[in-house]
């Protein structure tokens, strides 16, 4: 059993950095030198943001320092306006500045990372909730043509194209997110996203996971095509608990 679950370990490994590819080439953006045209609170939040996306893919791995002379150098900006981007970063939790160490990235323990889950479990319910009752049902057909048996969703876990599953997934979850209308909601997900944005890549690539989700999100699309939003509600809350026991299962091999 030891064997087999080292075997599966390293299969998901494997899968996970292929996977990864094509999100990792779009995090690795470049941010034009200040400039007065464009203004130091544009530049400071293009930098935040090419920073997020590379925390929370892991380029820039939990443990990792920050250093200010190299941001600076990098994206052409002076230390000021570096430190002002860290300050930012540790508002979101996505790094702490300890003494004599500098900024460094939080890594997540495994209590945290299930916490977020129970806070996602709410958010998301509420999410779909809202975006079922904000948009006719019709509105979702779209979704359901695309997540229904046979569809483009599915042949894509078939052949094996777990990326382009999870892009999908991503797309209807910022589609949700926009028909709920709630932007408070929204900028709590967006914040507890890039803290465990790999490792929801990472269940999503566990043995069956995909699959799995696809159906329990086809039933909580149809639930929303039906109108019935505490339908709809339940069914995705039902979908983030079930991610969470395939985590648990595996948790020694994906944290």
């Amino acid at each position: 059993m030891k064997r087999n679950a080292t075997g599966r370990c390293r299969h998901v490994r494997r899968r996970e950095a292929h996977a990864r590819k094509d999100e990792e080439v779009k995090a690795k953006k470049t941010v034009k030198p200040e400039s007065p045209k464009r203004g130091s609170a544009r530049v400071e939040q293009d930098i935040v943001q090419v920073l997020r996306d590379r925390i929370s893919l892991h380029q820039i791995p939990p443990g990792a320092k920050l250093l200010e002379g190299e941001l600076a150098e990098e994206f052409g900006v002076s230390r000021t306006r570096v430190r002002e981007v860290l300050t930012e970063l540790e508002l979101r939790g996505l790094i702490k500045r300890e003494p004599n160490r500098g900024a460094i990235v939080s890594r997540l323990q495994l209590s945290e990372v299930f916490e977020i889950y129970d806070a996602r479990e709410g958010l998301e319910g509420m999410i779909v909730r809202l975006a079922t009752l904000n948009k006719p049902p019709e509105y979702w057909q779209s979704w359901v043509d695309q997540l229904k048996v046979g569809g483009p969703l599915e042949k894509l876990i078939e052949s094996g194209d777990i990326e382009g599953y999870f892009s999908n997934y991503e797309r209807l979850r910022g589609e949700l997110i926009a028909a709920a209308n709630n932007a408070v909601l929204a900028g709590m997900l967006d914040s507890i996203f890039e803290k465990t944005r790999v490792i929801m890549r990472r269940v999503q690539i566990l043995p069956g996971r995909a699959a799995m989700g696809l159906v329990e999100q086809r039933a909580f699309v149809a639930a929303m095509r039906e109108g019935d939003a505490e339908k709809a509600e339940q069914l995705r809350r039902q979908n983030i608990r079930s991610a969470v026991v395939t985590l648990k299962r595996f948790q020694h091999y994906v944290l």
